[in-house]
């Protein structure tokens, strides 16, 4: 087998005495698209922040395409290929769709503080090449007919597809949505799948995706884990998951079941 783009070792999280995750071991192989799903409060966006670095683990270790990433800073994890959206949107608001990315995009830019500063011509060749790879990136995403808008003034589904785009902009291969379809009515939920197996395939990515939208998870991931009360209740394919007696009494519940199979 391939080597793991992420592969987590009974991570544990507590805050003041509270554990949030408890023991989580998670194994992600290159190139597939992994939900992660629970009720709230099951400590879901806690795992995001410790893969991402907000958080360091109380305990256990993180492994990103086998090299121990615990307790490491977000901007060397951001550098080292993982990238992450949020579940509230957080686009700039004084700035443009295309400002959006370019601003994300400067995690690659090879020249320095100093140079930008000076605007000596290697950082003006720099800013040249930054900015045709974010309208090129805004044209894969279908953006870039609104690069001069204000990010904050496109359609709610638009804004969600520029917080990707400003996440692939990093150059990723390992990409965390948190929760891409909330809000979303069913059509945009279906175009949102559609999107994320399509920059999944094009960018060449691994996707770990917090969701809640049952339609959404079971149509696009191949592999599912459970989160109840920070403690892993299931693992599986889709059918496993919808099948798991524990899950359903969980989480799931009948109706949303019947509403995935449909």
């Amino acid at each position: 087998m391939s080597e793991l783009t992420l592969r987590t070792e009974k991570i544990s999280m507590e805050f003041g005495g509270l554990r949030a995750v408890s023991d989580l071991s998670l194994e992600i192989e290159p190139g597939s698209i992994v939900g992660l799903i629970g009720p709230n409060g099951a400590g879901k966006t806690t795992v995001f922040n410790m893969i991402t670095g907000v958080y360091a683990p109380t305990s256990g270790q993180i492994y990103f395409e086998g090299g121990d990433i615990t307790g490491m800073k977000s901007d060397r994890i951001t550098a080292l290929g993982i990238a992450r959206t949020f579940q509230n949107i957080r686009l700039f608001d004084s700035m443009t769709v295309l400002e959006n990315v370019m601003i994300s995009r400067h995690v690659r830019m090879p020249a320095t503080l100093l140079e930008a500063i000076g605007g000596l011509p290697r950082y003006r060749r720099a800013r040249e090449r930054n900015y045709q790879e974010c309208m090129e990136l805004l044209g894969k995403v279908q953006l870039d007919d609104v690069w001069d808008e204000p990010g904050t003034s496109l359609p709610y589904g638009k804004q969600r597809r520029l917080e990707i785009a400003r996440a692939l902009a990093t150059e990723p291969r390992l990409l965390l949505l948190d929760e891409p379809a909330a809000g979303m009515n069913p059509a945009e939920s279906l175009e949102l799948m559609n999107f994320v197996a399509r920059i999944r395939d094009e960018f060449k990515l691994t996707v770990l995706m917090i969701e809640h939208h049952m339609e959404v998870v079971m149509g696009i991931c191949e592999k599912i884990y459970v989160l109840d009360y920070g403690v892993t209740l299931a693992k599986g394919n889709p059918a496993e998951i919808q099948n798991d007696p524990a899950v359903i009494e969980a989480y799931l519940g009948a109706v949303e079941i019947d509403a995935a199979n449909q």
